[in-house]
């Protein structure tokens, strides 16, 4: 057995996404089938405790076409100047450590080939972001990252049709315990914004978009 969170949108006086640990059975192995295997398995447990969702593997070894395109690895974005970027590269690349940073090479380097640059890990703590000249702090903790993965749904809008129809996401390959940022947690967040009604007004101001994060009312 093993378990993993699953993300739901909830809108509260505190936050917008309801995080809950699922335990379900876990198919060891690194093959996508096996990663398959253990993702059906969640989404049953995560049936059997939500009643109604509809949930969605977001991740490469999504077995919907929907989800592997919303993986992060894949999912573009534009920046300003008509660059483009996936939302791994561009977070890894806006990254700012004690020693060194950021690395805005990193934009056009593949997700993964980002994601592995040894300064990542040689440059001492993590201390902000920063991207295009604007400095992000790194609370509220998950805001950046969560910024650049709404800003990328907004600039593909038949993906983000498609993921409204969804309530309820996962990803795999997410360890609370090893990770902070996760793309599932983005997909809830943007579904709940929308049934909102704040997600045009959070994406058309930065500190707007951190008072709404910040200053949640029921």
């Amino acid at each position: 057995m093993a378990m993993r969170p699953v993300f739901l949108p909830k809108r509260s006086r505190t936050h917008f996404v309801l995080e809950a640990p699922v335990e379900f059975q876990w198919s060891a192995g690194l093959s996508t089938s096996q990663k398959q295997k253990s993702i059906a398995s969640l989404h049953q447990a995560a049936r059997q405790r939500f009643e109604g969702r509809s949930p969605l593997e977001v991740s490469s070894k999504s077995a919907s076409p929907l989800g592997v395109a919303l993986s992060a690895f894949n999912l573009r974005l534009q920046l300003e100047g008509g660059e483009y970027a996936t939302v791994e590269s561009a977070f890894q690349a806006s990254k700012k450590f004690a020693q060194a940073g950021p690395f805005p090479e990193l934009l056009a380097a593949s997700s993964r080939d980002a994601k592995r640059d040894p300064r990542l890990r040689a440059s001492g703590p993590l201390v902000g972001f920063e991207l295009m000249g604007e400095r992000w702090p790194l609370t509220p903790r998950t805001a950046f990252y969560d910024w650049l993965y709404l800003k990328a749904l907004e600039q593909n809008q038949d993906l983000a049709t498609q993921l409204l129809q969804h309530d309820l996401f996962t990803d795999i390959e997410f360890n609370p315990e090893r990770s902070l940022n996760c793309q599932a947690r983005s997909c809830a967040l943007y579904v709940s914004l929308h049934q909102a009604g704040l997600l045009e007004d959070a994406l058309g101001d930065r500190v707007r978009y951190l008072d709404i994060l910040l200053h949640t009312k029921p």
